[in-house]
């Protein structure tokens, strides 16, 4: 695909925002000490129990390191694995004899000794993989591979034969995309996920045979998403998640009955479920239980579905894993003062030990702020969530700050920046506007065939309750986001007869979405005709979502940061916004960033783009 270039490059239309000598940093704090935390994320506990594999965001590299259980200095494995933005990241896999790693970088799958050693790609057969998975034997992987405009899955070893498909003629038959495969603690089958193309909000479970690659369902219906097959120990059943009953909950299947007898519901909590892992005995599964943005930690009884608290509380746990015996978990912690980290804790007694320590001592010395749960009435009278920041001392200030996604959700985690601007005095509104995940999967499709439309109102009314909100001066409220919150800004900037907002910071979103749909890559591509449709068919839908077509609208100013190797928010849509901008003679500063892609990875690009978004901030804010 041939896109038009679009060089690194600082450009204004209008007098540029100025630092205000002023407007000083808080106390203690500054810019380089909150872009210091190297993030650790996607860890996976060893087999045997006594070791953690985790990727560790530093140096500019997002490299795997492997650490003791117990706590110590991590031992570093890879030195050339390039910066993944963490929420696309996927977490280095054991070998069940413990003595192979096998993760994905480059595009491709590689695998290396848990000791040291080189790294070995094991599907150059291929233009590229992910997602590998270990057999029982320690030497086959399933890999998912790129092909036909696919993602199918191969059967390989460790030294990279040549493949051997699965889901023999499902591709061709009916065209979609095969991952997350789960082998079966016997090795003859495999359990996977399929997204069909001709039903783009289906997602269904698979069971592929390894002796012949055949394939049957699990589970399956239109419109409904199953996803995360997790088998049990003994292999005799498989639990997995699905919206079926309105939240993200945990159904159990079995995997033998060739008949495809009908799931069974295994917990009724009306919240969303992630992150399962069943234990060592098969008596229970692990899970994060979203309560209203927080992740708590829980067990849940496999034959009754009864949840079990471990840990609650204002933060997010991720990523549970179990020790052999069952009587630990390793898991993933964050909250808003606290960065991500790896804890143990013991079970049944709660004991905690903190096995990694990203936070500066002089970080962690600071006043965090907990955000408080709010909740507002639209335009059309449906409620909205959000958290919302109170500054100790209040400068007037305020943000509106939408989440990207928009299938997602703004949580209790870690927020520094959000944290920099409370500390200043900013009051900070973080909505979840229509479309978000965490209200049950009805909310979730409200702005389905409407983007830019309901959801914006959402961000406008946000900046309404703020204006009621004590310390707010409702002349001085900004609207901030990326990705798709930066889809927001523009949309809000672009849609607001009343100028609720002072002004804008979009942060590599979109404005026309015909441009970037034609752009973006695969997946980005099919996840917008998911809840869009396609252009072709779908037009004014793509028209109406556009909000490049109302620029004239625009009276306040904006700032605009985009990456240059951003293929989900390509930058040549943003550089058609801009130059509707330029020709319609409003204020704006356009910053790109060389070698950046979606989310600034780079602590320098961090620093920069930190920089200009509190001169703008402060200079259009600040009385």
């Amino acid at each position: 695909m041939t896109k038009i270039p679009v060089d690194e490059k600082y450009e204004r239309s209008g007098w540029p925002s100025l630092a205000r000598p002023d407007a000083r940093p808080p106390a203690g704090w500054s810019l380089s000490l909150i872009t210091s935390v190297c993030r650790v994320h996607h860890h996976e506990r060893s087999p045997d129990g006594r070791r953690v594999a985790f990727v560790w965001d530093r140096e500019g590299l997002s490299d795997i390191y492997v650490m003791s259980a117990a706590g110590g200095w991590p031992a570093r494995l890879t030195t050339d694995r390039a910066s993944v933005p963490y929420w696309w990241d996927t977490a280095p896999r054991w070998s069940p004899d413990g003595a192979w790693l096998a993760y994905a970088a480059g595009g491709h799958v590689r695998v290396l000794p848990a000791e040291g050693g080189p790294p070995r790609v094991i599907s150059d057969f291929a233009s590229g993989a992910s997602g590998p998975a270990w057999l029982p034997d320690s030497r086959r992987l399933v890999v998912a591979v790129d092909r036909d405009d696919q993602s199918q899955l191969v059967l390989t070893d460790r030294e990279g034969a040549w493949p051997q498909p699965l889901c023999r003629g499902l591709h061709a038959a009916r065209p979609g995309d095969a991952s997350d495969p789960q082998p079966s603690p016997d090795g003859r089958y495999v359990a996977l996920v399929y997204s069909p193309r001709d039903d783009l909000n289906r997602t269904d479970l698979l069971i592929a045979d390894l002796a012949d690659g055949a394939a049957r369902a699990l589970a399956g219906a239109p419109e409904l998403k199953h996803w995360s097959p997790r088998w049990s120990p003994d292999g005799a059943q498989i639990a997995f998640l699905s919206q079926r009953s309105g939240w993200n909950e945990i159904w159990l299947a079995d995997p033998a009955d060739p008949a495809g007898a009908p799931a069974r519901q295994l917990t009724h909590l009306s919240a969303d479920i992630a992150d399962i892992a069943w234990s060592p005995d098969g008596r229970q599964i692990a899970g994060v239980v979203n309560r209203g943005g927080a992740y708590e930690l829980a067990l849940i009884d496999a034959a009754s579905g009864a949840a079990a608290t471990v840990r609650d509380g204002l933060g997010c746990h991720a990523r549970p894993g179990w020790s052999p015996d069952g009587d630990s978990l390793t898991f993933e912690y964050e909250d808003p003062a606290t960065p991500p980290d790896l804890y143990r804790v013991a079970l049944p007694g709660g004991e905690l030990a903190q096995l990694t320590f990203s936070q500066p001592p002089a970080l962690a010395r600071l006043a965090h702020v907990a955000p408080e749960r709010v909740r507002y009435r639209s335009h059309d009278g449906l409620e909205i969530g959000a958290l919302l920041y109170r500054p100790a001392q209040p400068n007037g200030a305020a943000v509106v700050y939408p989440h990207g996604g928009p299938r997602d959700q703004y949580l209790y985690d870690w927020d520094i920046l959000a944290q920099y601007f409370v500390a200043k005095g900013y009051t900070w509104l973080a909505p979840d506007y229509r479309g978000s995940t965490g209200y049950g999967a009805a909310f979730e499709q409200l702005n389905r065939d409407d983007w830019g439309v309901g959801d914006t109102q959402d961000c406008l009314h946000g900046a309404r309750f703020l204006r009621e909100q004590p310390g707010v001066d409702p002349a001085r409220i900004a609207i901030y986001g990326g990705s798709y919150g930066g889809y927001m800004v523009a949309c809000c900037l672009a849609r607001d007869p009343d100028h609720l907002f002072a002004c804008g910071v979009y942060k590599y979103g979109d404005a026309h979405l015909f441009s970037s749909w034609a752009q973006c890559e695969r997946s980005t591509r099919l996840y917008t005709e998911m809840q869009l449709g396609h252009p072709a068919r779908s037009r004014q839908i793509y028209a109406d979502a556009s909000p490049i077509l109302q620029v004239e609208q625009i009276a306040r100013p904006v700032l605009i940061l985009h990456g240059l190797d951003d293929d989900v928010c390509p930058p040549q849509s943003t550089e058609e916004w801009v130059e509707a901008l330029r020709r319609a003679g409003k204020t704006f500063e356009y910053k790109t960033y060389a070698g950046e892609p979606h989310g600034f990875l780079k602590r320098a690009s961090q620093l920069d783009v930190y920089e200009r978004i509190e001169r703008f901030l402060d200079w259009y804010l600040m009385p």
